[in-house]
């Protein structure tokens, strides 16, 4: 039976915590190896914790260096063929463990396999599902983005790359699913394995201009690999476009339209599918920029009913 070791890192998220801890526990796989690594909570974060911790393989709350800190101890502790890691905002959809793991058993060459997430508001209420489609590294070269809550992979393939790399706080994942893929295939599912969740607290809205910037870091760290620097020159130019493509997204997630706009001009100057691709980013700016901001909300409330 295959053994999948899945890490928790959590600060200060009490809130959703046990919410997250949970999704793990009542998974069907009868073989998981559960780390819970908290980065010395002040809330009642270790209570929570210390409630189930007769079910987890491994626990610690300590102060630590940030989350790929965090994530990369539990790397260090991690003994299953299949690893991942759930922030505890997030959690996992019933049946999901048992599902990567049958994918890995029946395609032994596949490196990292990832569903389709469902995002949530601080309630837990689904207002948006992310169907992904299958990507290759040029893809991720360009920035197409993988639901994190939704990934798996070999940790004999994570023992090949360097693990997250602590200079990064907002696209660390991305930059470690590029170094897996250079050792093989990845692999979509179209199938909806977590929720992620998405809050004022969240990075995505209180630091949403970092993410271009590291964006345009991860570019600058390929161009020194020599492996992946031929396959970069290759998408040269929608790579860049997409990380300023990315950029717009975050800007704009974090209520700074004028900077969105900005960068999604950017990016049609530089590649125009790629910016034309996500037009939806250049109407939410204008319209927020006109005072119609309200027009997108009430766009947003007709998907949300949709998803019902």
């Amino acid at each position: 039976m295959t053994l999948v070791s899945i890490i928790t890192p959590s600060y200060n998220q009490a809130a959703y915590l046990e919410q997250a801890i949970l999704s793990v526990l009542n998974q069907d796989h009868p073989c998981i190896e559960y780390i819970v690594i908290d980065g010395a909570s002040t809330d009642n974060s270790a209570g929570i914790i210390k409630k189930h911790e007769s079910r987890l393989a491994y626990w610690a709350s300590e102060k630590d260096n940030g989350q790929a800190d965090a994530i990369n101890k539990g790397f260090a502790r991690a003994t299953g063929d299949v690893i991942a890691w759930l922030n505890s905002d997030d959690y996992y959809l019933a049946g999901t463990v048992s599902a990567a793991v049958k994918i890995f058993e029946e395609h032994p060459g596949v490196v990292l396999v990832y569903g389709n997430m469902l995002a949530v508001d601080e309630h837990g209420k689904t207002f948006n599902t992310l169907n992904y489609r299958q990507l290759t590294l040029e893809d991720l070269l360009c920035f197409q983005i993988i639901g994190q809550p939704a990934v798996f992979m070999r940790r004999s393939v994570l023992g090949k790359t360097s693990g997250l790399d602590p200079a990064f706080h907002f696209l660390l994942d991305h930059y470690l699913w590029i170094q897996i893929a250079r050792h093989g295939k990845i692999l979509h599912a179209n199938q909806t394995w977590a929720a992620a969740r998405y809050h004022a607290e969240a990075k995505n809205r209180a630091k949403a201009a970092e993410f271009g910037r590291e964006a345009f870091c991860i570019l600058e760290k390929v161009k020194q690999d020599e492996y992946l620097a031929p396959l970069l020159a290759g998408v040269s130019r929608r790579a860049r476009a997409s990380a300023h493509r990315v950029d717009a997204r975050y800007l704009l997630d974090g209520g700074q339209a004028a900077a969105a706009l900005s960068a999604w001009m950017r990016a049609l100057i530089i590649h125009p599918p790629t910016a034309l691709a996500r037009m939806n980013l250049f109407i939410s700016a204008v319209l927020n920029l006109l005072g119609l901001g309200k027009l997108r909300g009430a766009v947003l409330k007709r998907r949300e009913a949709r998803q019902g």
